[in-house]
């Protein structure tokens, strides 16, 4: 066998190829990461997901929004609310998570290389840093985990006082009065809901006639609705056409040609994948038009060429976090042949942030038609719960699909307060292949949220007794 430098080398320091690299160490295999940035983390703790979610908290905590759901008060919102006060948990909080990072890579004795990473061969990554020589490493193995940007279409006008994308927008010099958001995704959609509770008149763009439109569509209804209850102002069916700056506004005229006009602009339509630099083409891995590595084994996260692996945000959807440390934790333990982990779990959950919280596993109504599944569905609103009374949501809920007339648990879908952490519940029964009874039975605390799942699924039971009933009549 081949002497190299390393058995393995981690090309992005972000959620995917900290965990990558941890997974590979852990069982003893010599490992360098290569981060371009000075900082671990990557979008997810610079200026996604951890940013982004602790803005959130922050807008709820400094707006008083949270107390406007209590006991009917009606809390005005803080007009006087600072940039430094908005920005100063999320600052707490990457420091801390970046620090948590550095400590895994000391703790698994990881080799930390700051530079910009290209691949020469299939063995051999060239480092180059400003102000110090490049350096050769050989390695065994090769995982790229290089993350993914924001798009930034040449004709928007990007700037950073008025014209932002969402890595831009968390270094703004001040909160501006309002703000249009073009896209409908679960970025554009978490900052409409953050910046509307600070008390920004904002206003929503979104291409089709649905925001979120891979949910449920009647959970997607009761966020569009209670986004309009924070009199956010939704422009669906529609996309941006122009963006011009004056000198106290952003003017954005629309493909409809209605024109739109606010102190500030929030593009979040797409991502790119980090893979300029790396010379992909010369080993004849394909990369598409958006950046992403393409035709990566869904199974093992092999590229075309079997020794590099890739993982995260740069082979595209999913894209969340947590799907990527668990691909790059699966494509080391096939890199090592680890046998403890063979493969993903078949049902992932996703966790948007919006306002109110949304969090969904499995099949919702709408693949369960396209699939021709006959289903049943069992729903229960927070507010018929003293755990909903007393945390004032009256608005949340958990909506469970399942087999019909079989019982077996399809999907879950939860909206409200902590909905990412509900959801795991159902999930949970979906991977033991659970069914109704797991509800009917089990004894949840009271009083919780946890408990609305069982009356949701006394819900559906009632459905699936007649049903029952019939077929055996």
């Amino acid at each position: 066998m081949a002497e190299f430098d390393f058995d393995l080398v981690v090309i992005g320091g972000g959620p995917a190829g900290e965990k990558g690299g941890a997974q590979a160490a852990y069982f003893g295999h010599k490992t360098a990461l290569v981060e371009k940035d000075l900082e671990l983390g990557g979008a997810c703790i610079n200026t996604g997901t951890i940013a982004s979610k602790t803005l959130r908290e922050s807008a709820l905590f400094l707006s008083g929004f949270r107390a406007r759901q209590l006991y009917g008060l009606r809390a005005s919102v803080r007009k006087n609310v600072t940039l430094a006060e908005f920005m100063y948990r999320k600052n707490q909080v990457q420091d801390q998570e970046r620090q948590r990072a550095a400590r895994n890579l000391d703790r698994h004795h990881i080799e930390r290389i700051h530079g910009t990473a290209s691949i020469v061969d299939p063995h051999t990554v060239l480092v180059h840093s400003e102000g110090s020589a490049d350096r050769k490493l050989s390695t065994r193995i090769i995982l790229i985990a290089t993350g993914s940007r924001p798009a930034r279409p040449a004709n928007i006008p990007f700037n950073d006082e008025r014209v932002f994308d969402s890595d831009s927008v968390l270094q703004m010099h001040h909160l501006p009065k309002s703000m249009i958001v073009i896209g409908g995704g679960v970025i554009g959609s978490e900052y409409a809901g953050i910046f509307a509770a600070l008390g920004l008149d904002v206003s929503l763009v979104h291409r089709s006639g649905r925001l979120l439109d891979f949910i449920d569509f009647e959970i997607g209804d009761a966020l569009m609705e209670s986004m309009r209850r924070m009199n956010i102002r939704l422009l669906l069916d529609d996309n941006l056409d122009s963006v011009t700056l004056g000198t106290s506004a952003v003017r954005a005229k629309l493909k409809s040609g209605q024109e739109l006009s606010a102190d500030s602009l929030l593009y979040a339509a797409g991502r790119s994948g980090n893979t300029d630099a790396l010379g992909l083409d010369k080993l004849g891995i394909p990369v598409g038009k958006y950046g992403h590595v393409e035709q990566v084994d869904p199974a093992t996260f092999q590229t075309k060429v079997p020794n590099i692996y890739a993982a995260g945000d740069v082979i595209g959807p999913p894209a969340l976090a947590s799907t990527s440390m668990e691909q790059a934790r699966l494509a080391m333990c096939h890199a090592f042949d680890l046998k403890y982990k063979t493969h993903m779990a078949p049902i992932l959950p996703y966790g948007i942030y919006t306002i109110p919280e949304i969090s969904c596993a499995g099949e919702s109504e709408q693949t369960c038609q396209k699939k021709q599944i006959p289903y049943v569905v069992g729903r229960n609103r927070f507010r018929d719960h003293a755990r909903g009374q007393i945390i004032g949501d009256m608005d949340g809920l958990i909506k469970l699909i399942f087999s019909a007339p079989e019982g077996k648990l399809l999907g879950v879908h939860v909206l409200g307060e902590i909905a990412s952490e509900l959801v795991h519940v159902g999930m949970g029964c979906m991977y033991f292949k659970g069914d109704i009874d797991f509800f009917i039975q089990s004894v949840f605390n009271y009083p919780t949220l946890g408990d609305v799942y069982k009356y949701a699924a006394y819900d559906a039971l009632g459905q699936l007794n007649r049903l029952r009933a019939g077929k055996n009549g």
